[in-house]
């Protein structure tokens, strides 16, 4: 299990540019980001054994962000189509 975190940037690799656009720009894109930064900081915290929830908690989180990944993924994909 690596407890490195998993930055937006690292799920999106050829997309720099485009999430700091929508960083800029999108209201919602921006309240998506910071709620992964905080799913994402409280699972890194968990993989590096700070804290001991329990692995159904641990398992939610996980999928909550993985929802926000994909939903991140459905903005990039428009503001592409757009461009």
């Amino acid at each position: 299990m690596s407890n490195t975190p998993h930055q937006l940037g690292d799920q999106f690799p050829h997309d720099h540019a485009l999430l700091h656009e929508l960083k800029l720009h999108n209201p919602h894109f921006v309240t998506l980001a910071e709620r992964y930064q905080v799913l994402n900081g409280e699972i890194h915290r968990i993989e590096a054994g700070l804290e001991t929830p329990s692995d159904d908690y641990t398992e939610t989180l996980k999928k909550q962000r993985l929802a926000l990944v994909d939903e991140i993924a459905g903005l990039l994909a428009k503001a592409k189509a757009a461009a």
